[in-house]
């Protein structure tokens, strides 16, 4: 006969299940850690609004202020974006020779005039040589009621953070200076898609 202890089965069960407790523990603190690193997009922000053309937005990871790098009004005094801090900003960053740009700028005219009276600014940048400026201001004076504004170093394009891929680029502040989102390329401005994102970054 065998002097070995019989095997203990309840043994067996308990350290099993200790084990299956501590791998469902790790588990569930893996998902927790999965979890918390991606920020989906939160139900009423800007993104949810964003329809038609206005899908293009893209909203910041991390909400940054505009360039400080300044640009210039018809009568060349310098601005800067901060300078408009209190109005939500609709920054266009456009040229003559780019056709897109061109063919949005009645549909900003027409976001403008929508926000007559309030704090709304269409800022429509000219990135334009200086040789171009007075092409660039006649072409303006035709889309009341926007102004005439200009960068003729061309700067503020890769002033922003990421820098504009391209011409148009239009980029949303809120009232408190910091970018909310920007389209890049051509959009109708015109319509209740913009307005709607507008009215959004309006509420705050």
């Amino acid at each position: 006969m065998s002097d070995q202890p019989a095997a203990n089965p309840r043994g067996g069960v308990l350290t099993w299940a200790l084990w299956c407790a501590a791998l469902l523990g790790v588990a569930a603190v893996l998902y927790i850690i999965v979890q918390a690193s991606f920020k989906p997009t939160q139900p009423g922000g800007l993104k949810s609004v964003a329809r038609g053309e206005m899908a293009k937005l893209v909203v910041p990871a991390e909400a940054t202020v505009g360039p400080a790098n300044t640009f210039y009004d018809a009568d060349g005094k310098p601005l800067r974006v901060a300078d408009l801090k209190g109005k939500v900003v609709v920054l266009n960053l456009w040229a003559t020779w780019c056709a897109p740009c061109v063919a949005e700028m009645p549909t900003l005219a027409k976001l403008q005039a929508e926000y007559a009276g309030k704090p709304v600014e269409v800022v429509a940048v000219s990135v334009d040589s200086p040789s171009a400026v007075d092409k660039a201001k006649a072409f303006i004076a035709q889309h009341a009621p926007l102004k005439y504004y200009s960068d003729p170093n061309m700067k503020l394009p890769f002033a922003l953070k990421p820098p504009a891929a391209g011409m148009p680029t239009t980029v949303i502040y809120g009232a408190d200076g910091l970018e909310r989102g920007r389209i890049s390329g051509g959009a109708d401005w015109s319509g209740a898609d913009a307005k709607a994102l507008v009215d959004r970054v309006l509420a705050g």
